[in-house]
């Protein structure tokens, strides 16, 4: 039975890069999705054991649903996922599964509407899945998934719908999920948004305030997508950072500014030169093209004579000079004296200047000639007309020849009208009637076809041009990727410029200091920012826990420090007073990006699942950022897996030991003394201050731990009623010294009993319940009646 699934994904991972989110699975589990509608079922099953996700097309079944059982034996799901509104023989099944003492799964049902075939489609496309090819647009997704996972079986695709939310539920299948884009986009490495006029662009997407955004001040498409490509792969190869620092260095000097926007006006010309060059090899090349290629190769002989008088000491320099050779100068010359651009601009077809082609010269001439000596052909031809023709001229039509041209006289009616003797009808165009004359046949035989000839020996000029310019095609590739590179660097020096960063530099030893740091994307969109600095070094520090209130800065500061560390990385200045930053291995986050949609132990396992990346995969030469560690955990769990997490790395020897900055709330972890003393550990803060009633954050790093959340403090800045704050502290109060909790009866008392009162009398079972509506009326109201 199982060798008729298909199986869709199998080893899936989470996506490249050095920043991930861990998508490791300690609790092997399988789930199985089931669909059951007029005699069809539909099926398909998830075992995290591969993290492979399998489908069976949809297939009959009995009313005792034989296949389904079979299935169910050799699956052997831990939970069985299906709607809420099934089919009869659904229900007596779910029934005789449930009264098995030796198998009894776990069975989750979902709203009718969770089954729905347009969401099940929706969600498979946003899964992550590694038989996708890796530039695939939205667009063609859904065509190359239908090859791979039949799209005819309505039934299955609504339980893969309902298996994927599970799933994301449940966070057991992370590994579905692109977490490398959602690591990006929680730190603000990238970060897309709808634009706002959609229909200007394919996707209807930009890119949103990043540090991307800001760092792209790139002139030419190949320059974003390479800095893109740095961006998802930074690099630890020194010689590339040295590569790329010194050219920062360099246009980040006062004096060379206008070296810097001259180079960066010339990059504006730079087109993509594999589609100029492929349109080539197909001659298939337009007007447009050749205008483009002879601005592409003209900004880069520019861009050379401008780089040779740059100090070649530094390397892309001294590249671009020796690598944009002489050919460029003959490719701009070659089309420069070919090429007429303002005739085949106005003519809308490729053509010549004179004195290139003397064969061509003589045909055109005899066309410029041919206007006077056809106007006298008219005049002769129409002295031989009939009296009533007032007028004709003689034409020429490419492909047809030479013509004779009359009005329409107003007898002429019908198509027999139109004979005239001695001349031999063509056709009838805008009340004009066309003949062929003895005369026009005459000059057909004496001038032939000239607007064909000149187009086609024209067109072989442009073949012969064509293959010259192919012929030194490894010379504009070079062109290419040189251009590309600068274009890159140049942006991170305007960058640089405007936010004032500074170069940071790279160390041998595993280390990372910096001084007076700042977020490069919040201090852009707050008038004020609190500057802090970072230092964690071989033998302290190694190990930063901090703690504070919500809202104090902590996860601004973990972000920080990844940013400027990822700088680095990509062979940027950074945006802090000094720098010195040991070249790490990878920036392992944890960040909390979406809220918590599961509690207790699903989440607790995630947290173990997280730490356990981070542990397997990190070295003594890593970033690990770890933030809200144990949100919507059991405390007590949680608790004790941070003690456990931060005293493993505290064990460690220093070199193996990575660098880790970690933020909770769980602020009993340093009170109640759980963790040993280490030179290892720093215990960090962000300072606050209380002015009467008031919380002041001051957004401070500095020693020491948080002693109080304070909660009720937050809760008032957040907007919650006074009243409501100061009976959660004393509640509070209450509960912490161990004292009985009396009911704060009110006049509300009734009204909340008469709210319960209704909610027990409706009949949930009822299909025609509309509940939400139940909740707006009745439900809301009170409770908005109770805050105030």
């Amino acid at each position: 039975m199982a060798a008729a699934f298909q199986r869709l994904s199998s080893n899936i991972s989470d996506g490249e890069g050095i920043m991930a989110e861990p998508c490791i699975n300690f609790t092997l589990q399988i789930l199985l999705s089931v669909l059951v509608q007029h005699g069809q079922v539909g099926l398909c099953f998830y075992d995290s054991g591969d993290s492979s996700l399998h489908y069976m097309t949809d297939t009959p079944d009995d009313h005792e649903l034989y296949l389904l059982s079979k299935v169910i034996q050799e699956v052997i799901p831990h939970v069985i996922i299906t709607s809420a509104k099934q089919e009869p023989c659904m229900t007596r099944y779910l029934k005789q599964l449930g009264s098995n003492t030796h198998y009894r799964p776990e069975v989750v049902t979902y709203p009718y509407v969770d089954f729905g075939l347009e969401v099940g489609k929706q969600r498979l496309l946003s899964a992550h899945l590694p038989l996708l090819p890796a530039n695939i647009s939205e667009t063609h997704k859904l065509s190359y998934l239908s090859s791979c996972i039949s799209f005819d079986s309505p039934l299955m695709l609504r339980a893969v719908g309902a298996l994927l939310k599970c799933l994301d539920r449940r966070r057991v299948g992370v590994e579905l999920e692109d977490s490398r884009i959602d690591t990006h986009s929680c730190t603000y490495i990238f970060k897309s948004e709808l634009h706002p006029s959609v229909f200007k662009l394919q996707s209807g997407e930009k890119e949103g305030l990043s540090l991307y955004g800001i760092l792209n001040r790139c002139r030419c498409k190949f320059g974003s997508r390479l800095l893109r490509q740095w961006f998802l792969r930074p690099t630890q190869d020194r010689v590339v950072l040295h590569r790329r620092q010194e050219v920062i260095n360099f246009f980040t000097l006062p004096q060379n500014s206008d070296i810097l926007m001259n180079l960066q006006s010339s990059l504006r010309n730079i087109r993509s030169i594999p589609t100029l060059l492929h349109h080539m090899s197909l001659s298939n090349t337009k007007v447009t093209d050749w205008h483009s290629l002879y601005k592409t190769v003209c900004s880069a002989v520019c861009i050379r004579d401008t780089v040779r008088q740059l100090p070649q000491h530094i390397q892309l320099f001294r590249d671009i000079n020796e690598g944009f050779s002489d050919d460029l100068h003959y490719i701009t010359s070659i089309i420069r004296q070919v090429v007429d651009f303002e005739t085949s601009l106005a003519e809308s077809r490729f053509t010549i200047k004179p004195n290139v082609d003397p064969a061509i010269d003589d045909k055109k001439r005899r066309m410029m000639g041919l206007s006077d000596f056809l106007t006298d052909v008219a005049r002769r031809e129409l002295e031989d007309l009939d009296a009533r023709i007032p007028s004709c001229s003689v034409i020429y039509i490419p492909l047809i020849g030479f013509l004779l041209s009359v009005p329409r006289l107003q007898s002429m009616m019908e198509k027999e009208d139109f004979e005239i003797e001695g001349l031999e009808f063509m056709f009838l165009s805008e009340d004009r009637l066309h003949y062929r004359s003895q005369r026009t046949r005459e000059l057909d035989d004496l001038l032939g076809d000239l607007h064909c000839d000149i187009r086609d020996m024209e067109m072989a000029v442009m073949t012969q041009l064509q293959n010259t310019i192919l012929e030194r095609s490894s010379s504009l590739y070079k062109v290419l990727n040189l251009t590309a590179e600068l274009d890159c660097l140049m942006a991170l020096s305007s960058a640089s410029l405007e936010y004032n960063y500074t170069s940071p530099k790279l160390s041998n030893h595993r280390k990372i200091t910096i001084t007076e740091g700042r977020h490069p994307l919040l201090e852009l969109c707050s008038p004020v920012f609190v500057a802090n600095s970072f230092q964690s070094s071989e033998s302290e520090g190694r190990v930063k826990v901090i703690t504070g209130p919500n809202s104090s800065g902590k996860s601004i500061y973990l972000k920080q420090v990844g940013l400027i560390v990822f700088m680095a990385l990509i062979g940027s200045n950074v945006p802090a007073k000094e720098a010195e930053i040991g070249l790490v291995d990878g920036i392992f986050t944890r960040m909390q990006s979406r809220e918590s949609v599961s509690m207790g132990l699903s989440t607790f396992m995630i947290d173990l699942n997280q730490m356990a990346q981070a542990f397997n995969s990190s070295s003594g030469n890593s970033l690990v950022l770890i933030d809200e560690f144990g949100k919507g955990t059991n405390t007590v769990d949680g608790l004790s897996l941070l003690a456990a997490s931060i005293s493993h790395w505290l064990r460690k020897a220093p070199v193996d030991c990575p660098h880790v900055l970690l933020a909770t709330n769980f602020h009993s972890v340093l009170q109640l003394g759980l963790l040993p003393s280490s030179s290892l550990m720093s215990l960090l803060t962000l300072e606050t201050a209380v002015d009467g009633d008031e919380l002041v954050f001051l957004y401070q790093l500095k020693k020491g731990i948080c002693q109080s959340s304070y909660a009720a403090n937050i809760a008032t800045l957040a907007g919650l009623p006074t009243s409501l704050v100061q009976r959660g502290v004393e509640v509070s109060e209450l509960y912490r010294t161990g004292r009985p909790i009396k009911r704060n009866d009110s006049a509300s008392s009734d009204e909340c009993r008469s709210v319960v009162e209704k909610f027990l009398q409706l009949n949930l079972d009822d299909k025609v319940l509309d509940l939400q509506s139940f909740m707006k009326e009745e439900v809301l109201p009170s409770a908005g009646e109770l805050m105030n």
